[in-house]
């Protein structure tokens, strides 16, 4: 028997690495890659390979330029349709350091990309709404972020500072227009909570605000991840200003917390800024809000200041998991209360893992 050397060590690399790629489920995928956090060059390279590997419900955006004239890029995922289709908005890595929240938008959509094609309730949802979701929004910021350790706790974008200013960067969340630079920022160009020389002066915050307002009457849910502190918080950052739909957001909140503790036993928190955090100014949460998007929530990711913004990597799955729970539970109660809205209640399907499932109600308003 003759063996070709060549072709039988690339048959062992392909089987013994813990990069090779298996097929899982219709889609291919590189083992344990949603374990690791990942820079943006890889992340660039995920999001060409998930619409390579999706044609038919994944295709991607440019919707704005960073200050240092690098893309922002969404991926839009959802099934054809002639009809016009409802949206659901989601962001990660607003601010550069929170490495968990990027490592979730993709997990996220990993997840969708998995389940539409066995579970029928996911599938009805990618027919009736579009996930724009970006995985990246900081891109400045959190390429800086990875340089090396000094830079690694990095969180603003990387714009320089006003005239006389030696720092760089502002907080892309105290920018947006919402109550601009009234509560919890800095007008100090070289603290963290910088909000900027004026509403909007960032262009990764005019990005998302252009988006929004061409989209905003079709959107029914606002979803921004970051870390950490276990919350789940809800409008508004301004201690003197509730939504109007406050309650609702509440009780979805709080079903989210619960299918988010039904997966690890987490404890997470939902309430206001103010509430439960701090008060908070221009974020982008509290300008979607205002601008007519009714469920419009910020989650704050493991954990609760053990690691704080340096999550060790055998976090990132079930921290991932959990969280996937919470977003499941208001992006159905969002789809069922669009689309079934005769109904007193609707029953809302949770999917917190691909061995557990939970079952809620929510109350429409």
């Amino acid at each position: 028997i003759s063996i070709n050397i060549q072709n039988a060590n690339i048959f062992l690399l392909l089987f013994s690495s813990d990069d090779s790629l298996t097929e899982e489920t219709g889609y291919t995928t590189e083992r344990n890659y949603y374990t690791r956090y990942h820079n943006m060059t890889e992340i660039s390279d995920w999001m060409e390979k998930m619409k390579r590997e999706n044609p038919d419900v994944v295709s991607s955006m440019v919707y704005g330029q960073t200050y240092e004239e690098r893309n922002i890029t969404l991926l839009k995922i959802g099934l054809n349709s002639t009809k016009r289709k409802k949206a659901i908005w989601m962001d990660c890595g607003i601010h550069a350091r929170e490495w968990i929240a990027p490592a979730f938008c993709q997990y996220f959509v990993k997840e969708i990309l998995q389940r539409y094609k066995t579970d029928t309730k996911v599938k009805e949802m990618m027919k009736n709404l579009d996930f724009y979701v970006t995985p990246v929004l900081n891109v400045d910021g959190y390429i800086y972020s990875w340089l090396n350790n000094s830079t690694r706790l990095w969180r603003k974008s990387r714009s320089p500072g006003p005239v006389g200013c030696t720092c760089y960067g502002t907080d892309l969340n105290r920018n947006f227009y919402a109550n601009w630079g009234t509560v919890g920022v800095s007008t100090n160009c070289c603290e963290e909570t910088y909000c900027g020389s004026k509403a909007l002066s960032e262009p990764e915050a005019r990005a998302v605000t252009d988006m929004l307002g061409k989209m905003s009457g079709d959107i029914l849910a606002f979803l921004t991840i970051h870390s950490y502190s276990q919350l789940i918080l809800v409008p508004y950052g301004h201690p003197n200003i509730s939504a109007p739909n406050y309650n609702e957001l509440m009780e979805v909140g709080l079903g989210a917390v619960k299918a988010i503790k039904a997966v690890h036993g987490m404890d997470y928190t939902v309430g206001t800024w103010p509430d439960i955090l701090y008060p908070a100014s221009g974020s982008s949460q509290d300008y979607a809000r205002l601008i007519g998007i009714p469920l419009s929530y910020t989650f704050e990711l493991r954990d609760k200041g053990e690691y704080g913004f340096e999550l060790p990597e055998d976090q990132i799955q079930p921290t991932c998991e959990e969280a996937y729970a919470g977003v499941q539970h208001i992006i159905t109660y969002a789809h069922d209360k669009a689309f079934y809205s005769s109904a007193a209640t609707v029953t809302t399907t949770l999917w917190t893992t691909v061995m557990t499932a939970w079952v809620f109600s929510a109350t429409l308003l």
